[in-house]
Order: structure tokens, then sequence, then C-alpha cells
């Protein structure tokens, strides 16, 4: 049976943080009919204790072994049941309902793809953030999709081992179907250090970052068509 939201957080090597979402999502219950997803992907913490302790029933799904960053939410979305699937990163707190104000992006039949925090490009080489409103791709603090868009792209490019980038490709893909991407007025989170990022030193970083871009721009980059900072008409 579907429901109206799936929350899907990834598991890392910070247990802490993945309470701190929760803890913060307890205090604050949406009022739509929603379920939590942990995807283990294989970290040390004993994860059951960490979200007793949180006062959220979540439901954990454990890969055995690290899988990578696509992998993990790929199999995070297979799993899920809502009608619209969101995907979290745990250096956000929340600090009241976010969900019901998500939700209602996608209101509008014609939007596959919302969140807090959206880019825009002119170029396709160069994105910015956007304000409210429609953008070119979702960045994946907070991505949420539609049950329809996500069957139709299938989940991330699984190639993707890191994250950065990932958020583009998979909104250029939805986009790509006729969906269009809105990013919504601020939600209501504390941003905390994204671990992602923190963890590696720059140059290592950087080279995971410019190789998951090389491929995003093989998918997309000579698509001009999607870029809404653009003319349309090759003007």
């Amino acid at each position: 049976p579907t429901m109206a939201a799936s929350v899907q957080l990834l598991a890392g090597e910070h247990p802490e943080d993945l309470r701190r979402f929760l803890v913060g999502f307890g205090a604050h219950p949406p009022s739509v009919g929603h379920e939590v997803l942990v995807v283990d992907d294989a970290p040390s913490a004993d994860l059951e204790a960490v979200i007793d302790g949180s006062g959220v029933a979540a439901t954990v799904l454990g890969t055995g072994q690290p899988l990578g960053w696509a992998d993990a939410r790929n199999l995070g979305m297979r799993r899920s049941r809502g009608e619209i699937t969101v995907l979290v990163d745990t250096s956000l707190e929340p600090t009241g309902d976010f969900l019901g104000p998500l939700l209602a992006a996608f209101d509008d039949a014609t939007v596959g793809v919302a969140g807090g925090w959206g880019v825009r490009s002119d170029d396709g080489r160069h994105f910015e953030e956007a304000p409210a409103g429609e953008v070119d791709a979702i960045e994946a603090y907070c991505l949420a999709m539609r049950r329809e868009a996500l069957r139709a792209v299938t989940g991330f490019d699984h190639r993707f081992r890191f994250y950065r980038n990932a958020d583009l490709d998979l909104s250029f893909a939805i986009r790509d179907r006729g969906w269009r991407a809105i990013r919504t007025d601020p939600l209501p989170f504390r941003r905390h250090e994204h671990r992602g990022y923190a963890a590696l030193p720059e140059d290592e970083r950087d080279r995971l970052s410019r190789r998951n871009f090389y491929r995003f721009l093989k998918h997309w980059g000579d698509r001009r068509d999607l870029l809404l900072g653009t003319d349309r008409d090759g003007g």
C-alpha cells in the first residue's frame, strides 16, 4: 500500500547526525501519512539503538557492504511506498514540519521534483543557487520526487558513487521526461556540517566532483533546451 511520503536517510559513519535528524523529525511530526527508511550503507554503529533512542519509527535497510551513494539511495527508493519519495541528508535538522510545505509543491501535476535548495545555469557548466520557483535542478540536501517521475527514470546512475552532481543528473533526467523542478520557499531545517563534503581532503573531493560533473556533461552537456536561463529558440 502507498502513503503520502517516504522519507529516506543514509546512515554513514556519524550516527549522531542520524539521531539529530530523527529527534527533530519526531519533535515536529508531519500531518501526512509517511514512512521513514534508513539505508544502512555498512556503517559501524548499532542503528537500531540510535533509532530506538529517537522516538521515531523507522525501517532499516541493510546493505552488507558499502554500495556507494547512488546505489544506496536507489535501494531506498526501490523500497519506498510513498507517492512522494523524499531524500534528506542527515546534515539537516528539522525545526518544523517540512513534509507539509514540500508535498504542497506537488499539488501542481506538472511538478516531478522539488526541494528546499535549487540551482539554475545559463550555460550548463556553472550552476548558481536560485530563488524559490522553477529551477534547472534540485540539490540533494532535500530532494523529493513524484513516484511516477521516479518510475520514468528508475533512479540515479549507479556510477555516481560520490554524491556531488548526482542530483543535477537526476533532476535533468526527470525534466527530460517533461516534468518541472520547483524550489520551494525555505523549509524548516537547521543546517549542520555536511559529512560527505567535509570528510574528504580537498584534492580528493575536487577529483571526485570533477569526475561526476564530466559524467553529468556527457549526459546533458548539449541539452541547452533544458536550461531555463537560456533562450530556448537559440537566440
